[in-house]
C-alpha cells in the first residue's frame, strides 16, 4: 500500500511539473518577460504555487535562455534542439571545454581546450540565436559573427546564462 501511495504522489508531482512547465512555455510565448520574478508572478496568477527556486529549476530544465526582445532588453525563449536528449550532453561538453569568450567588434572568439571547438560549437549552433549570423570552429577556437557589436555582447551574455 505504501508503494502505491508513494507512486501516486510522485505521479502527481511529475504531472504538476509537466503542466507547470507547459504553462511557462505558454507564458513566454505570449509575453516578454526578463526576470524570474515576473515569470513566477504570472504563474501564480494562473494558480501555480511557485517559488523563485522552482521557476529557476524549470528554466534550466526547459533550456530557456534570454534573447533580445522587442519592448524589453531581454526575454526568455526556449533553446531549439533538433536532436532529442542531446541538450544535457552539449551543455556539459560546453561547460567542460570552454576556457574564455570575448567579443572583438561584431565577432565573438571562444577559446576551448584542444580538440573541443567543434563539439562546443554544436552547442552554440543548436541555440539558434537570431543575433548569430554564423560560426566556424577549428581545433580550439570558435569564431562567431553577429550583425552588430551589441549583438555580440548579447550573445555572450545569453551563452553564459544558459550554462
Amino acid at each position: 500500500m505504501q508503494n502505491f501511495a508513494q507512486n501516486s504522489i510522485i505521479g502527481v508531482i511529475r504531472m504538476s511539473n509537466k503542466t507547470r512547465q507547459q504553462a511557462i512555455l505558454d507564458i513566454i510565448t505570449q509575453n516578454e518577460l526578463d526576470t524570474q520574478e515576473e515569470l513566477a508572478s504570472m504563474l501564480q496568477q494562473r494558480g501555480y504555487n511557485v517559488t523563485q527556486a522552482t521557476v529557476s529549476r524549470d528554466i534550466k530544465q526547459l533550456g530557456l535562455v534570454k534573447i533580445a526582445g522587442k519592448s524589453k532588453k531581454y526575454r526568455y525563449t526556449q533553446v531549439s534542439y533538433k536532436e532529442h536528449g542531446l541538450h544535457a550532453k552539449y551543455d556539459n561538453i560546453f561547460k567542460e571545454s570552454v576556457l574564455s569568450m570575448q567579443n572583438a567588434g561584431n565577432m565573438i572568439v571562444i577559446k576551448t581546450v584542444s580538440g573541443a571547438a567543434n563539439s562546443a560549437g554544436a552547442f552554440i549552433d543548436r541555440m539558434n540565436l537570431p543575433q548569430l549570423l554564423g560560426s566556424i570552429a577549428g581545433d580550439d577556437t570558435i569564431f562567431c559573427v553577429t550583425r552588430t557589436e551589441q549583438d555580440a555582447v548579447d550573445v555572450i551574455n545569453i551563452i553564459k546564462d544558459s550554462y
